[in-house]
């Protein structure tokens, strides 16, 4: 049971982070509710893990997951407030710190910052060539050919996301089995 709850809970957080980078590359907006879920699956999955009393550490405490998110919305609300990001951006990075805490971190700003620069390449190389000939109105595609600078951001953080969530062991077939009680700590 512990183990369905934290894994429904991780695909819950990654489904919306990946609605949220649709909406994002379809609009170039992030609705806020979308930060507000993959928050709000963590604390189910986190309780599950902190209650299930198997000796599994799946997460890390609690106060790391609390720092990462607060940490990164504190600094993301300054780069929004610079006009350098957006607000959802900011949201959604946060709300994926928390999941990741101090120890992954670093994954999720690297492989961000790396997806990052790929679209922003990406629209630069738009600013300059219209690639696609009748983009959809409103997208991240039609404003970049007309000159818009911006980022679909939300792209980059689910991407960065998902390979922290890898690197942190989120996926991994012997950990998920552990907090399952699947398999037995036997000394070797």
């Amino acid at each position: 049971m512990i183990l369905f709850l934290v894994v429904f809970c991780m695909l819950v957080a990654i489904g919306f982070g990946l609605a949220s980078a649709v909406s994002d590359f379809k609009s170039m907006t992030i609705p806020n509710i979308y930060a507000g879920l993959i928050v709000l699956a963590f604390i189910p999955a986190y309780a599950a893990d902190a209650l299930s009393g198997g000796g599994v550490e799946f997460f890390g405490s609690w106060k790391m997951h609390l720092i990462a998110g607060v940490l990164v919305f504190a600094i993301t609300f300054v780069l929004f407030s610079f006009r350098f990001i957006g607000a959802g951006d900011s949201k959604l990075c946060s709300a994926f710190a928390l999941w990741v805490g101090t120890s992954g971190l670093a994954a999720l700003l690297f492989y961000m910052a790396i997806f990052g620069a790929v679209l922003g390449i990406i629209t630069k190389i738009m600013n300059k060539h219209k690639l696609v000939e009748a983009p959809a109105e409103g997208s991240w595609i039609a404003k970049s050919q007309a000159g818009n600078m911006g980022v679909p951001y939300g792209i980059a953080i689910i991407f960065g996301a998902i390979i922290a969530f890898y690197q942190l062991g989120y996926f991994s077939p012997e950990k998920l089995a552990l907090l399952a009680g699947y398999t037995e700590n036997t000394p070797e």
